[in-house]
């Protein structure tokens, strides 16, 4: 009774939370700040810093709930109030947390039945985070009596712009009986009938037919990849439906000024972000990378196109690197003297409002001693506090122009949350294909500075773009793929990687020759497929030189129909079979990758689609390591940023309208050079 209790209340408080879009009139730049976890206090040498440094906002409360509530019943906000209020009399914006993904040691000793138990049957221990299972009754009750004090208790301050939910939320790996009885109401919800599931889960295989719901199985050992998709679903949705409910008791409390958001990590398959969005004012992404010499631009910011296409609407930065990160010290590599700075412009390039570093200081105890905050473990001002000084007082002047960047792209990559776990069950190779391979598309665009959204298989809309990227589309409905076949014919153009349409929504092999509904704008069919060894293509299709003109692993038998070959490969047997075929269908292309290529054959293929359809200029681009991003500000004038991701002195043409450098103020005209230092930035207002 308690699970169906609170299912529902998932479902009902889920509906009632709704999400408006988060105002800001400049960027906002600062720190995670934990007060409680200084050596000695230091409150007002803190606030000074960071009034001297140019910080206007800071993020605090989500990590403390011992603090919070001591005791059972107990709350205690005192040692929180006079940091806000010392921030509230600097000038600096606050966005607190709930606490609700690090519990208090009282309520672990109370109630262990909260910990979350693994498929494997281990029990997740006290002394780390994220521990819980979220679908407990008890935990859920606690949950909802610190997030309503806490959010009554700030709502009402003057300085706290917004409240963040929860903390980086997934399942944690839970596997209680509590999630596995509510997986089976989700079923039931779902397919009525174990009659119904049978058929669709041909569970006849191995004779494992169910004839009632009280025999349904454990998720621990099954082999069935329909079962292991339902429930990679279901592990998605609890953390969307627990941010959704913590969304709407807050917004009980909020003022209308203030926002509800919550800070994802960029793994996808954690979490039903699509869902989740929905619920939140605005979306916030935690995301660290390399430095130093192995930084690349796409790691940096490949993440803000997923995060801005989600409400499609700007989002924040709430954590990334300030100085060397990682959980012990074998990993050290602090940024080059003006990384932090590139790294800051190529989040607000890509339409972020707010960049947040973890954390102000460095932290003397614990596991993440080593990731380091602005500050060093001595407390005193540094090299990265500088370069952010030099930053924030940069945005203080021209973060109005940046703030609530407009972006449009003309290309997209569609994303399957099912098929990306999907190509795990059966996989074709090591290492995860569909992420790879996502990746690798995105990578290609962004080198050649292809702007790239990201559409959701969930509920896609290709409404505005001309060229669509597609993963392995592995498990995919036939409304999906019609709308690919449709958004083709209307004059869309398509480059589409191996095992697309092979399977339904339910990771169920279609039983028709592949790749089922895309075989009419695809323009042929295949019947067998084989694993390969490396491969070359004939006679170097896409000029990519002898030791890059190579696929491997997978390669399709493919039987065109329509379909054009535009490489083949350079063997005695498989060089009967297209290796990637292009078919124009309707008014529109279709080009499909047959076999895994790698990253200069992608390159080649999206940069020469690219051209062909005017999105790229044929001459005079720059490429990669100059990376230039667009979008229009508040007032309506285009913004260009030009950033260098090299240690090396570039010049630039600028190819734009007449306009103006906001940091030299030069008057900047078509055709004149950009001149970058090494990761160096250059932003022209036209």
């Amino acid at each position: 009774m308690k699970r169906i209790i609170v299912s529902l209340l998932f479902l009902i408080t889920a509906i009632a939370a709704k999400s408006q879009d988060a105002k800001f009139n400049n960027i906002l730049y600062g720190v995670a700040y934990y007060h409680e976890y200084m050596p000695y206090e230091r409150l007002e040498k803190d606030v000074q810093m960071m009034e001297d440094a140019g910080i206007n906002v800071v993020r605090m409360g989500e990590s403390t709930w011992s603090l919070f509530e001591p005791n059972d019943g107990v709350f205690e906000f005192s040692w929180l109030d006079r940091v806000v209020d010392r921030m509230e009399k600097a000038g600096i914006k606050v966005i607190i947390g709930t606490p609700t993904y690090s519990i208090p040691a009282w309520m672990a000793k109370k109630h262990p039945e909260i910990l979350a138990v693994r498929l494997d049957g281990s029990v997740n221990s006290y002394g780390i985070r994220q521990n819980t299972d979220l679908t407990n009754p008890t935990y859920l009750f606690y949950c909802e009596r610190i997030i309503r004090k806490v959010a009554e208790h700030y709502a009402k301050h003057p300085s706290v712009i917004g409240f963040q939910v929860d903390n980086e939320t997934s399942t944690y790996g839970a596997a209680n009986s509590d999630m596995q009885g509510n997986f089976v109401d989700y079923l039931k919800n779902k397919y009525k009938t174990v009659d119904s599931l049978n058929r669709t889960w041909g569970l006849q295989y191995w004779g494992m037919t169910l004839n009632d719901w009280d025999e349904f199985p454990s998720r621990q050992g099954t082999r069935n990849p329909c079962y292991k998709l339902e429930w990679d679903r279901f592990v998605m949705k609890v953390p969307a439906d627990f941010i959704k409910w913590q969304a709407s008791i807050v917004n009980e409390y909020k003022r209308k000024d203030q926002f509800v958001t919550h800070d994802f990590m960029p793994w996808l398959t954690s979490i039903d972000q699509c869902s989740a969005s929905k619920s939140l004012d605005i979306m916030s992404l935690n995301i660290y990378h390399d430095t130093q010499d192995k930084v690349k631009g796409e790691d940096v910011i490949w993440a803000d196109d997923v995060y801005r296409s989600l409400k499609k609407t700007n989002f924040l930065i709430t954590e990334t690197n300030a100085q060397a990160i990682g959980w012990d010290a074998k990993g050290q590599y602090p940024p080059f003297d003006g990384q932090p700075r590139l790294f800051v412009y190529s989040h607000l390039a890509s339409g972020a409002n707010m960049v947040e570093y973890w954390h102000w200081h460095s932290i003397h105890y614990g596991q993440e001693t080593y990731w380091k905050g602005v500050l060093g473990h001595d407390l005193e001002p540094n090299r990265f506090y500088n370069e952010v000084s030099k930053i924030a007082h940069e945005l203080k002047e021209i973060g109005p122009k940046l703030v609530n960047l407009k972006i449009k792209n003309k290309v997209a990559i569609l994303y399957s949350r099912d098929s990306d776990v999907g190509m795990g069950y059966l996989p074709i190779k090591d290492g995860n294909v569909y992420s790879d391979v996502m990746r690798q598309m995105h990578r290609a665009a962004f080198r050649q500075n292809i702007g790239i959204d990201f559409v959701f298989a969930d509920n896609p809309d290709f409404t505005g773009y001309e060229l669509l990227l597609v993963p392995p589309l592995y498990i995919a409905s036939n409304a999906l793929l019609t709308k690919i076949s449709d958004f083709v014919k209307q004059g869309g153009h398509v480059i589409m990687s191996v095992k697309s349409g092979f399977c339904d929504e339910n990771s169920a092999v279609r039983h028709e020759k592949a790749p089922g509904p895309l075989r009419e704008p695809a323009g042929f069919y295949y019947q067998e497929f084989s694993s390969v060894n490396e491969m070359s293509l004939s006679n170097d299709p896409f000029k990519v030189g002898v030791e890059n003109n190579k696929v491997s692993n997978w390669v399709e038998f493919i039987i065109p129909e329509n379909a054009k070959t535009i490489a083949s490969y350079d063997d005695q047997f498989f060089g009967k079979y297209p290796a990637i075929t292009e078919n124009k269908f309707g008014n529109g292309s279709f080009i499909y990758e047959g076999c895994l290529v790698n990253d200069e054959i992608q390159s080649a293929i999206i940069t020469k689609k690219a051209e062909d359809l005017g999105l790229i200029s044929k001459e005079n681009r720059a490429r990669y390591p100059v990376i230039i991003k667009s979008g229009t500000n508040d007032k309506g004038k285009a913004i260009h940023y030009y950033l260098n991701y090299s240690n090396k002195s570039l010049n630039v043409v600028y190819n734009f309208n007449s306009g103006t450098n906001l940091f030299t103020k030069r008057a900047m005209n078509n055709g004149e050079n950009i001149n970058l230092n090494p990761w160096d930035v250059a932003i022209v207002e036209e």
